[in-house]
């Protein structure tokens, strides 16, 4: 029966050279190449690309789209608010929140009785600057496997800020260097900093500064200030966020012996942190984790599971073993998140 359900789908969302189509509906869900109409599940460059002739997504995404490509991104633009229904050709269409960034949203197609959820980038866990994750009934679920072994399990983030909170009260006089992508977790940190009663201002660097602004111009971040304007009494002991390619260049030189942390999921591995130099790892992911990804994937009802970027093979064995039908799709194109503009990261790695 599951296997009838993927046939039937795949007449409503196949592969194509530009990624997953929606021939019927006359549209492609984060095309990696231009293409006549585009819906876009987030802002990150990996899946938010430009050129498109028309783009569909949240406001929050088109506005980011905007800040990185230029207002002219696309020939035509719709803001599609979350649970509004659209009918595109022959199929229903809806955007629901995937708590990955702000702005992020699952697709959510239906035509023929079959329901497909595109969930893009999406995190379960609770995120101050984000509209929380929804659990959308479907009976195809397209996820993805960043995270997908077993070995990830990425914990409280407010513990690994305290992590950060003490090494600044060890070392009063060193500034803090935080790696974090500039769109989501820069400001995911920012405002986890906040609420654990750090007030001082905190400094930014060029390749995050637009986005942030953007951000705190709808949530409280407290005093931030350009990096490139702070005087060596803003320095000493202060938290700088910058993008992870800039702990180790020549920017980070500017700040003395600087404490070099770097916020992501990848920093539940060792060997990570030591290949990027990271003093301080912070455990802190956009993502779902391992529990996360397999807690989803049997809550959303769906028999058919594709699996997108990240271990598709091993999170697809995992659906096998547990009555599932899982299929890795081994998309190119995206988990590339960190060739943002000007060579910085704006995802979540």
């Amino acid at each position: 029966m599951a296997y009838l359900s993927a046939m039937r789908a795949e007449e409503i969302l196949s592969l194509s050279a530009a990624g997953l189509c929606s021939r019927p509906g006359g549209f492609h869900i984060d095309p990696t190449r231009p293409v006549e109409r585009a819906l876009i599940t987030h802002g990150h460059s990996d899946h938010a690309r430009a050129g498109h002739g028309a783009v569909l997504a949240t406001a929050e995404t088109l506005d980011l789209m905007a800040l990185r490509y230029g207002a002219n991104f696309a020939g035509s633009v719709q803001k599609v608010r979350y649970g509004e229904r659209l009918t595109l050709g022959g199929v229903t269409v809806s955007f629901h929140p995937a708590g990955h960034v702000l702005g992020s949203a699952q697709i959510r197609l239906e035509a023929g009785g079959v329901r497909i959820v595109a969930s893009g980038d999406y995190k379960d866990a609770a995120d101050p600057t984000c509209t929380p994750f929804e659990l959308v009934a479907c009976d195809v679920f397209i996820t993805e496997a960043t995270f997908a072994l077993p070995v990830f399990r990425h914990g409280d983030p407010a513990t690994e800020v305290a992590k950060l909170l003490r090494s600044l009260a060890l070392f009063p006089e060193r500034a803090h260097l935080v790696g974090a992508y500039a769109l989501g977790k820069a400001q995911r940190v920012i405002a986890l900093l906040r609420a654990a009663g750090h007030d001082r201002p905190i400094l930014l660097h060029d390749a995050v500064e637009a986005v942030t602004q953007y951000y705190a111009r709808r949530f409280d971040l407290g005093a931030l200030l350009p990096a490139r304007n702070a005087a060596p009494a803003d320095v000493a002991g202060a938290v700088v966020i910058c993008p992870p390619s800039a702990l180790n260049d020549r920017w980070s030189r500017r700040f003395g012996d600087p404490v070099t942390a770097f916020a992501s999921g990848w920093m539940r591995l060792r060997a990570r942190a030591r290949q990027r130099g990271v003093t301080l790892p912070l455990v802190i992911s956009d993502h779902c984790d391992w529990d996360g990804l397999t807690a989803t994937i049997a809550a959303t009802g769906a028999s058919d599971i594709w699996v997108t970027h990240g271990a598709d093979d091993a999170l697809a064995h995992w659906c096998g073993t547990h009555g599932l039908a899982g299929r890795p799709l081994h998309l190119l194109g995206y988990g590339e998140e960190e060739a943002e503009s000007g060579g910085e990261a704006g995802g979540e790695a």
